[in-house]
């Protein structure tokens, strides 16, 4: 009787905890995992004020072009120690493009918020930051 009970605990607690465990911004379906990721790379990108990593996770050639927008980037958002407080991702009609919104809180009480169009390229999925 004493297993039954248990059993019977343990299984509705499973389904009380199970869709806490759910994905609540589309990243369970195919490939909007993979879009999170590249925004997660993209802040991890900002803190380390690293215009190469920028640079890969937007999808674009390393050139003086690309280059110089990174460094602006990184001179407005690079280095305030970013920590994602929300990111919620929407896969778009189009399977290969999904929409971010980010918000991050930085050193000192600084705020990021932003929405991002996150495409995929050959299945790899890149954060639309340059302009070419």
């Amino acid at each position: 009787m004493h297993r039954r009970r248990a059993a019977v605990a343990v299984t509705a607690l499973a389904l009380l905890v199970l869709p806490a465990c759910m994905p609540e911004d589309g990243e369970g379906r195919q490939g909007a995992g993979d879009a999170r990721q590249a925004v997660v790379e993209y802040v991890s990108a900002l803190n380390s004020r690293s215009a190469s990593r920028l640079i890969r996770v937007g999808g674009v050639k390393d050139e003086p072009w690309s280059q110089k927008e990174a460094s602006k980037i990184l001179a407005t958002k690079g280095g305030r120690g970013w920590k994602i407080s929300s990111l919620k991702v929407d896969q778009g009609k189009d399977s290969d493009t999904s929409s971010a919104r980010l918000l991050a809180n930085g050193n000192s009480g600084v705020l990021l918020k932003e929405t991002l169009t996150v495409t995929r390229d050959k299945n790899t999925w890149h954060v639309d930051l340059f302009s070419r």
